[in-house]
């Protein structure tokens, strides 16, 4: 697994406030995720969980109801 401060972290070039998510791979098991304004902290997810989660975003499962 790759140490979290040797990761190369990614953010979405839609991401222009500043305060982004991040996103890496630690290995082939596993992804990370933190917050960019408070890079110390982050957590991990296995492939399969956030291959779930990006296909609910997608989906729509996160989506905010209409009002």
């Amino acid at each position: 697994m790759v140490e979290l401060h040797a990761a190369t972290w990614r953010r979405s070039t839609k991401c222009e406030a500043g305060a982004c998510v991040e996103v890496t791979e630690l290995g082939s098991e596993a992804v990370g995720m933190r917050n960019s304004t408070q890079p110390e902290i982050a957590i991990a997810f296995s492939v399969e969980t956030w291959r779930d989660f990006i296909a609910g975003v997608r989906a729509g499962e996160f989506d905010q109801p209409s009002a």
